[in-house]
């Protein structure tokens, strides 16, 4: 494994768990000084509420630097618009949206070297899914948000991106995953022939953030064994 990574300061969210895990991980594996965001905290983050400003201001008034950014922290609810609770897609967009506003907002000001921020959308932020309205709600909001970002701050020589996973094995999918009928049906939806792992996700933050995509930002990619390539079914 490589030390692209030496000598840069990272920050991760929802790094408790999940793709966010995976990626702290990762980004120390190649060198890097990460510093972890959970809500649930624990030994390898700080226990912080990305959606509340107050925290998420004292978290990041303790680093000098920032270099690189990762804003996975997120929650999810499956119900279409007229049986979602007011209080429900309140928070979804509070954690999904609100949080990846917060956490980059107070990270910017710390990236005065230039940086690189890696936003996580989703699939269903780029295509149409059932019975998720306020997640798929936050996920558009996400790339629309990326773009914004990369071109407001690509001045500054900070780059911004943001991955769409596919249905990737985490704990937001483990109710679905526990269901074998809708596992199967998942699987179908991937013509890779498999769903995703928390390290494919976090192998693609890991390049984004590098070097190697020094000339790559305001992009939305998908990492989703072809979800979003179209239906695989033979008609």
């Amino acid at each position: 494994m490589s030390n692209r990574f030496e000598g840069k300061i990272a920050v991760v969210t929802g790094a408790a768990s999940g793709i966010g895990e995976a990626t702290v991980e990762r980004l120390r594996r190649e060198g890097a000084e990460v510093h972890g965001i959970d809500r649930a905290g624990g030994a390898e983050a700080s226990g912080v509420d990305v959606g509340d400003e107050s925290q998420v201001e004292a978290f990041f008034a303790k680093l000098e630097r920032v270099d690189i950014l990762v804003n996975s922290a997120g929650v999810a609810v499956r119900k279409p618009v007229a049986e979602q609770d007011a209080e429900g897609w309140d928070e979804v967009m509070r954690v999904n949206v609100r949080g990846t506003f917060l956490c980059s907002k107070h990270a910017i000001p710390r990236m005065g070297r230039g940086g690189a921020m890696v936003h996580l959308a989703s699939v269903v932020g780029v295509t149409g899914v059932r019975n998720r309205a306020a997640y798929s709600t936050t996920k558009g909001a996400i790339v629309a948000l990326t773009r914004n970002m990369a071109l407001d701050y690509a001045p500054k020589g900070i780059r911004v991106n943001c991955v769409c996973p596919g249905f990737t094995r985490t704990n937001l999918t483990k109710g679905l995953l526990s269901n074998p009928e809708a596992a199967a049906k998942l699987l179908a939806l991937h013509p890779l022939g498999r769903l995703g792992e928390a390290e494919d996700i976090a192998s693609a933050i890991a390049f984004l953030v590098s070097g190697d995509a020094s000339w790559i930002t305001g992009q939305a990619i998908a990492v989703d064994g072809g979800f979003t390539a179209g239906h695989a079914v033979d008609v």
